[in-house]
């Protein structure tokens, strides 16, 4: 059996300019001349994973680890510096709150945009329309526009739509997080469901006990490198030691 991800020894560049500049113009002429000055960054650092179909796999780490890149780089919205990522099965990735959506779009509207984007038909989206807006409990909010929704609204309809089908793979980064309890239940039950399907489901969470509670394996990553990944109580137990 094919895993469901390999990460092989991936690093993540970026350019970071040395100067301000005060206008495009500016910065054209300075691109033109040659001018223009970077510092590299690099977000990875010879990244290796693999992620087996059914794994629920957690990433843990501080703020600005690369957890978040790393999941771009899986889900194929950034292409490696260096190494190369094989993903195998359709991805359902919710990585950034409102990616995907019209802000100025009502709710309903943005159920049909973003739905597309994942790659679903209208005649789909039509038949599992009612199942998406139960889901998310916002039918009495289906024609406001987006924008004057809460961030906790804007990830009820994000999940409710990327997990309506059962993707091979679930990306979730954070989105939990800014929903309220109960809904956050809803959430975790609905990816067990998935999980119980075969779907592979990769979790980015700064709640160590919600990654104990729900993930078979882990994967620490501190300033880009991957420090240690495993059995999830072997890689939890060793990052709250020291995070302490």
């Amino acid at each position: 059996m094919k895993n469901a991800i390999e990460v092989r020894d991936v690093s993540m560049c970026f350019n970071l300019s040395k100067e301000k500049h005060e206008s495009m113009k500016e910065y054209f002429m300075a691109l033109i001349k040659g001018k223009l000055q970077y510092d590299e960054f690099y977000a990875l650092k010879h990244i290796n994973l693999t992620v087996e179909p059914g794994d629920f796999y957690g990433l843990v780490g501080l703020n600005g680890s690369g957890k978040s890149t790393l999941l771009k780089v899986i889900a194929g919205v950034y292409k490696p510096s260096a190494g190369y990522c094989n993903v195998n099965g359709t991805i359902a990735p919710l990585i950034e709150l409102g990616a995907g959506f019209d802000m100025d779009l009502t709710a309903r509207e943005n159920i049909y945009l973003n739905g597309t984007v994942l790659g679903f038909t209208p005649a789909y989206l039509n038949e599992k329309f009612d199942e998406i807006v139960d889901f998310s409990e916002l039918r009495d909010f289906l024609d406001v526009p987006l924008k004057n929704y809460s961030s906790g609204m804007v990830a009820r309809i994000a999940f409710a739509i990327a997990t309506i089908t059962k993707p091979d793979i679930l990306i979730a980064d954070e989105i939990l997080s800014v929903g309220d309890f109960l809904f956050q239940q809803k959430c975790e039950q609905r990816m067990k469901e998935l999980l119980e399907g075969g779907t592979t489901v990769i979790l980015v969470s700064h709640s160590i006990e919600q990654v104990e509670r729900m993930c078979n394996k882990v994967a620490w990553i501190n300033k880009g490198e991957l420090i240690m990944d495993g059995p999830t109580n072997q890689v939890c137990a060793a990052y709250r030691s020291a995070t302490k």
